[in-house]
């Protein structure tokens, strides 16, 4: 490949994007930094912008799942079943409760702010 990309950020917009900040940093950990216009979490080493919705713009609800698109972010833990019994004692809902998939890889999902689905597992390094 004649050049290098790396990820920058995730772009949300939510109709509370305080409410949806503070759910990423009580729940998840993330670091709260204000910018011009939106609000900015630092999340696992990614950035998420969170802006407002625009005015009175309609907006479609989110599709159900499965569907074509981004389905969801995955963030790596350690102690998935720790964590997972940490978020559920918060009152997060799971829409898949923590699972080995495959020998060495344990996943759940958790339903974010504004219907996010949000990934989280633990990888065994033997297997990575």
């Amino acid at each position: 490949m004649p050049f290098a990309v790396a990820w920058d950020h995730v772009h949300l917009r939510s109709p509370d994007p305080e409410a949806t900040a503070a759910w990423l940093q009580d729940i998840l950990g993330g670091e709260i930094v204000r910018a011009p216009g939106r609000i900015d979490v630092n999340l696992g080493g990614a950035r998420i912008f969170i802006a407002p919705l625009e005015g009175d713009s309609a907006v479609s609800p989110p599709p159900p799942h499965p569907h074509q698109g981004l389905d969801h972010f995955g963030l790596t833990v350690k102690d998935i079943d720790a964590v997972a019994a940490e978020i559920k004692a918060k009152g997060v809902t799971f829409t898949r409760e923590p699972t080995t998939i495959r020998p060495g890889v344990r996943i759940c999902f958790i339903r974010g702010p504004e219907g996010i689905s949000i990934e989280l597992l633990e990888r065994d390094k033997k297997y990575t």
